[in-house]
């Protein structure tokens, strides 16, 4: 006797950060050096460059106000080292960040 087997679909998640956060995703590292040495995976840094993927809607104020963020959707950023939290969503690694922890809006 033959079984079928059931195909569950999985749904995309969509995280929404909240407040002064922002959904960063990972450039990745660059595979050689200046002097044209390749990095294994291992030796390599981490990137500190990223793509802004979605924001929160603001920091909140002492009046109750929101402050807008000064980063939208589609930005490229530079951003501190050891910034935020690794998230795995989609079997892609994403970076919870706040907007302080965002040097530089890089354009090209």
């Amino acid at each position: 006797m033959a079984t079928a087997t059931r195909s569950k679909k999985r749904k995309a998640v969509k995280l929404q950060p909240l407040g002064d956060r922002v959904l960063v995703e990972r450039e990745e590292a660059e595979k050689r050096t200046a002097g044209g040495i390749v990095l294994p995976d291992k030796a390599r840094d981490k990137s500190k460059r990223g793509k802004v993927l979605s924001v929160g809607n603001g920091k909140l104020n002492k009046d109750g106000k929101r402050f807008p963020l000064t980063v939208k959707p589609g930005d490229r950023v530079l951003f501190s080292g050891y910034s935020g939290e690794e998230i795995k969503t989609d079997g892609r690694e994403v970076l919870l960040i706040r907007e302080d922890d965002i040097l530089a809006v890089i354009h090209d």
